[in-house]
């Protein structure tokens, strides 16, 4: 009975809420997770205190409070959908508390680190023209990697100087985008004989997978043999960091990096020795 349930709310989260692919795919994970603890126990029976003991098997493999809080935001969504629908007449979830998290600091590159990671990225053949227009895309325009891996050629327009990003949620919006940026993209394409809507491309053809632009964020990392830790949503970090040191004001950053909610890019907040000097 439960799998009808859970199939039931998976399509509301993709149909209905527009989810994007990735969050529905961790939903499901979570709530099948759920499904193995209750084992033949009916979701009317469950309760606070079934729930509690849920918890504390998480905790046993020792998933830290995001990865708990994760698996509490799916089950608060799963219940909340079947209290709404009539299938459950109450929501045992309603007074279960979210594990405390942790603030951390989202780690950042300097503008020295950032434009020595992206120099290095010079070759003059095919992928070295690709990989430095990928860094440059992202510093310019502080795109997810999936948002990056996403672009296809009409969704940039050259003579403004916008990129539509397919953000969270199937959310669109339109960023700026450098002219570094955009010169750089165009020697890529100007040099690639595959015809084809995607920007950016494999070494097969097709089109670039997260994976992949990870790897490649990872060797130049390396090679500039900058901060353990940098990965592509370091640019991301830093291309906020920067902007706000530089005298960007908060809610222009939260347009420009797809946060729903303010205190979301709030965290971004923290500022260098350097601009506090200042």
């Amino acid at each position: 009975m439960i799998d009808r349930y859970i199939d039931k709310f998976l399509r509301y989260m993709d149909i209905e809420k527009n989810y994007s692919k990735h969050t529905v795919l961790n939903y499901k994970l979570d709530l099948n997770n759920f499904k193995t603890f209750l084992d033949k126990t009916e979701l009317e029976k469950v309760d606070y205190l079934l729930l509690r003991k849920y918890l504390a098997t998480l905790k046993e493999k020792n998933f830290n409070a995001r990865t708990l809080g994760r698996h509490l935001s799916a089950l608060r969504s799963f219940f909340r959908f079947l209290n709404r629908e009539g299938f459950l007449k109450n929501n045992p979830i309603l007074v279960l508390s979210s594990p405390k998290l942790d603030k951390h600091l989202p780690q950042f590159m300097t503008e020295d680190e950032v434009k020595k990671v992206i120099e290095i990225a010079a070759g003059i053949d095919l992928s070295g023209l690709r990989d430095r227009a990928i860094l440059e895309t992202f510093y310019s325009t502080g795109a997810r990697i999936s948002e990056v891996a996403a672009l296809s050629l009409q969704d940039i327009d050259f003579i403004s100087g916008t990129v539509k990003v397919k953000g969270k949620g199937k959310k669109e919006r339109m960023v700026p985008i450098g002219d570094t940026a955009m010169r750089a993209i165009r020697n890529y394409i100007d040099k690639r004989n595959k015809q084809t809507d995607a920007i950016f491309l494999n070494k097969n053809g097709r089109r670039i997978t997260d994976r992949g632009i990870r790897n490649i964020v990872g060797k130049y990392i390396k090679a500039a043999s900058v901060k353990h830790g940098v990965s592509p949503h370091t640019f991301r970090h830093s291309f906020a960091t920067h902007l706000l040191n530089r005298g960007a004001d908060l809610r222009t950053v939260q347009e420009l990096l797809g946060h729903a909610n303010l205190s979301t890019t709030q965290i971004y907040t923290h500022l260098s020795t350097e601009r506090l000097k200042n």
